[in-house]
């Protein structure tokens, strides 16, 4: 106990201080104990995450809401990694981006971490959202809960947007010119799209501020995030049964939680892993490794993946104005969806027609993925046209909300529900036991081939070399393809680089490993 205060003030506050405070048995405790009677931080930590009641049933499904937020964290550090070394201007981002890649320690992991991480980001949001659209999580009394999330996914969709510009290559620049074009069907859209453009084109000042914005609003995100968890908190987290659960049906967050969410986070990190080591430009766009050229139209742009379901409504209405409404609306509909179902039951698993109403409606977002990723005059082998399909598809998602969830609403009769999670436990009997399992784990992602890398480097000189350079990089670099000093030294010794001599003249010298590669034509 700490010392006798004088005045009954002091001694009061000492007894809430040691009465409020969580047990720590360390020698931090009372460093831990005097921030926290000034900053309830500690305390704030144990109620909300390590003592927060969780309901005992919840499945795997429920790991990518935290997922998401380690994504985001990863997100953030990475961009302000990629921040430090970028260039945002018209004549500098594109180089600046190879500079990053070739000459930058690990900055190729850096930027293939981020470009994959917003892929993944996405993966996770939408599965996430789509678990809660099957289990209810939206209905009273988590319909804030559920429209903050609509808003972290708008702010990711316009942060996502401005970072696929920054690369300034042929995809970035005319994507950018096509999208901002959108706001032109607004009542004063051109003056819209002139002040995003900062311009009469898009340019310098259009690079300029979206990368301004890009950086900014990752931290508008957790803001928003912070308020989607403090919704979350309230009233607690939904189940797969979708029932309100009682105290005794409920345990602390840590560990049981924690260990499930480490696992989730191991399977998808090495998933994450896979695309950035093995296939790093797997969801990316060739044309984005051509610098932007404001003269030369792709013959198809297409944005990332992630936008291709709502650029598939946007090019399946012929007229502009609601093509652009209908775009916008299949986001905004998000947000008055628990007012649009009208079932008291939550969860599917009680909803029979529910149930494959809404395996219907993923599987037409993924078709209107597909619509979305191919040229609009498309005609399919069964004569089906592209457009045709588009509309059809588009039609499906907007009936889902507007016609199919109020009238199973009114007319679907559900399944009874439990009174508890004990029910459940009580009926499904006792767990079966599992046979053991051998598993083997040896050498489960392979390696490199040095001889198959440095096969390649020599078909490069002796084929490809003749018309095609490689002025990005560096001899030093060949040690990647498992070369050694001496062997880089004697490469680079067979090139001439130009340089200037002690006069002042044009000269030329044999390459050093730190040179980049010489062009074959000198002009």
């Amino acid at each position: 106990m700490s010392k006798k205060s004088n005045t009954y003030n002091d001694e009061t506050v000492e007894k809430n201080s040691a009465a409020s405070a969580p047990p720590l048995h360390c020698s931090t405790a009372p460093l831990r104990q005097w921030i926290d009677h000034r900053l309830p931080i500690f305390t704030f930590i144990d109620k909300e995450l390590t003592k927060y009641p969780t309901p005992k049933n919840l499945n795997y499904w429920w790991n990518f809401g935290s997922l998401s937020g380690i994504t985001l964290v990863i997100m953030i550090l990475s961009g302000i990694f990629l921040a430090m070394h970028y260039d945002p201007s018209a004549d500098k981002a594109f180089e600046s981006v190879e500079y990053i890649m070739r000459n930058v320690n690990y900055g190729w992991f850096m930027r293939y971490l981020h470009a994959n991480g917003a892929s993944m980001f996405f993966i996770l949001v939408y599965i996430h959202m789509f678990r809660g659209l099957y289990y209810g999580s939206y209905k009273a009394p988590r319909e804030l809960l559920w429209m903050l999330g609509v808003v972290i996914l708008i702010l990711m969709m316009a942060t996502a947007f401005m970072g696929y510009v920054l690369p300034w290559g042929q995809m970035s620049y005319w994507g950018a010119t096509v999208i901002t074009n959108l706001f032109s069907v607004f009542p004063f859209g051109e003056s819209i799209v002139q002040w995003l453009w900062g311009g009469f084109s898009v340019s310098g000042p259009t690079l300029n501020r979206f990368f301004v914005l890009h950086y900014l609003f990752p931290f508008l995100i957790v803001g928003v995030v912070c308020l989607h968890l403090v919704a979350l908190h309230q009233h607690g987290s939904n189940n797969p049964l979708g029932i309100e659960c009682k105290k005794e049906e409920k345990i602390p967050f840590h560990p049981y939680y924690t260990v499930k969410d480490l696992f989730g986070l191991g399977i998808f990190a090495a998933i994450w892993s896979y695309f950035i080591f093995f296939e790093p430009n797997f969801f990316g766009e060739p044309d984005n490794y051509i610098p932007a050229n404001p003269l030369v139209t792709p013959p198809h742009i297409v944005p990332e993946w992630y936008f291709l379901p709502f650029y598939a409504i946007l090019r399946s209405i012929p007229n502009k104005l609601f093509g652009v409404i209908a775009m916008f609306g299949a986001v905004l509909i998000l947000f008055v969806l628990p007012w649009l179902d009208r079932s008291k039951v939550r969860s599917a698993t009680f909803r029979p027609i529910f149930k494959w109403v809404f395996w219907v409606f993923v599987l037409n977002c993924l078709v209107l993925g597909f619509v979305g990723a191919h040229s609009p005059d498309y005609v399919y082998s069964s004569g089906v046209s592209n457009q045709i399909l588009g509309q059809v598809t588009t039609f499906l998602y907007f009936a889902f909300f507007l016609i199919a969830l109020p009238l199973m609403g009114i007319f679907e009769k559900p399944r009874p529900l439990p009174t508890s999670l004990l029910m459940i436990f009580f009926l499904s009997g006792p767990p079966a036991i599992c046979a053991d399992q051998h598993w083997s784990f040896e050498n489960p992602l392979g390696t490199y081939d040095r001889a198959e890398l440095q096969h390649g480097f020599e078909i490069y000189k002796q084929v490809c070399a003749a018309c095609h350079g490689l002025d990005q990089v560096r001899f030093r670099d060949l040690e990647g393809l498992g070369y050694t000093g001496e062997e880089v030294k004697k490469i680079a010794s067979a090139y001439k680089v130009a340089d200037i001599n002690d006069q002042g003249e044009p000269a030329e010298r044999l390459a050093l490993p730190t040179d980049l590669f010489p062009n074959p034509y000198k002009k």
